[in-house]
């Protein structure tokens, strides 16, 4: 009887859990929150309840730093902005929920996701430089919270920061382990869903892989020569990473035209990347990465122009890609592009249905429920909450 009672109260705590106030689908299928800066990236809470979008100072913002806003119900509202010295890019929470860490070009903030919460006076618990003219733009942390990884854009590489170590030490540069060289511009860091591999995007190609020209320069399509290199996946083995950083890299395949995010199937089957330049998605078979790299592409599926946030929804079976336009302009509202992740490659078209996005849609995260895509639209400075269920195609 005992049992069959402890066995009850679980089964009771875990259905609480799963329907808490912050969880379950939005009011209406769409809605927006203007903020006051451009965002670059947004996170969302285990439980839902609070959405952190970095904020930089461009495009006519006022502010660096962190919007902080609060689901509850179908609702989402804007609780309070949180300044920063400098202007946030990438960020990730650790996995405890205590920590939200941020790129922010010239180094790497961490805040204190409670003060945040609360709006205490000092949310930013420390920062440091990893490296002269870095430019760092993505962050993440392994699922034990041991180790951070910061992509560096203007230094072709990825680096390793000893998180544990950070934490005790009052987050001094003595905690960096080293640096992965990767190709050109690196963006995406996707780890696979048993932590053994991260997964990064490098824009181009780096003269000693030796690679032909094969793209055009992407503010000057019309007319324009072949003049650099495809772009690549580069796959970082984890556990080498710990210890030596400089020979971490077990593999690298082509990855079409300036590739920039990455999203990555539950099972770890698939990964699928934003090839910017070619207004595209590629899709590869993860399994082939190192072992197969000539057999490990499945396909690409066309989307809008200039393609940069990607985020499966419907447990892998959509994919949902923000359309940019970021070389044309701007100044106009763009589209996000639903894709059956079974179909790209197909001979039919992988297009499932298309839905309005902001200006310079720049990055999509999924809530914990996967009920919830949120949008972070750069341009129009604002974040977008989308009802998953309502979405193209999310009915079949």
């Amino acid at each position: 009887m005992l049992i069959q009672a402890l066995a009850a109260a679980a089964l009771l705590a875990a259905s609480a859990h799963a329907q808490t106030p912050c969880s379950g689908r939005l009011d209406s299928p769409v809605s927006t929150v203007p903020l006051p800066s451009a965002p670059f990236g947004v996170v969302v809470s285990s439980d839902g309840c609070s959405v952190f979008a970095s904020l930089m100072n461009a495009g006519g913002g006022k502010l660096s730093g962190v919007a902080v806003l609060h689901r509850t119900g179908g609702k989402l509202d804007l609780v309070r902005t949180v300044p920063t010295p400098e202007p946030l890019t990438g960020i990730v929470l650790t996995h405890d929920g205590k920590l939200l860490i941020a790129a922010a070009l010239t180094r790497i903030i961490f805040l204190d996701v409670a003060c945040l919460v609360s709006g205490c006076s000092k949310p930013i618990a420390g920062s440091f430089s990893t490296g002269d003219k870095m430019q760092s733009i993505y962050v993440n942390v392994t699922a034990d919270d041991k180790l951070l990884f910061v992509s560096e854009e203007s230094a072709a590489a990825i680096t390793v920061i000893d998180l544990a170590r950070a934490r005790k030490n009052g987050y001094r540069a003595d905690s960096i382990v080293g640096k992965i060289p990767v190709g050109r511009a690196p963006i995406a860091l996707t780890f696979s869903p048993d932590g053994r591999w991260l997964y990064t995007t490098s824009q181009s190609a780096v003269p000693a892989w030796g690679w032909p020209a094969a793209c055009k320069p992407e503010n000057q399509q019309r007319g324009s020569n072949l003049v650099n290199p495809e772009g690549a996946v580069v796959v970082i083995d984890v556990a080498r990473a710990k210890s030596d950083p400089e020979n971490a890299v077990s593999g690298r395949i082509k990855a079409g035209c300036s590739p920039v995010r990455m999203a990555i199937s539950p099972s770890g089957d698939r990964i699928y990347v934003t090839a910017r330049n070619n207004n595209a998605v590629v899709a590869f078979d993860a399994s082939k990465l190192i072992s197969d790299p000539a057999g490990a592409r499945l396909g690409m599926a066309p989307v809008g122009a200039a393609p940069v946030p990607i985020a499966l929804v419907n447990n892998g079976k959509l994919l949902v890609v923000g359309n940019s336009n970021r070389f044309a302009g701007g100044g106009s509202a763009e589209s996000l592009t639903v894709l059956d992740t079974a179909k790209i490659g197909a001979s039919g078209g992988a297009t499932v249905g298309t839905l309005p996005a902001g200006e310079f849609p720049r990055e999509l995260r999924l809530s914990p429920d996967g009920q919830t895509l949120y949008l972070a639209n750069f341009g129009s400075h604002s974040l977008q909450a989308m009802d998953v269920a309502s979405l193209p195609g999310a009915q079949r």
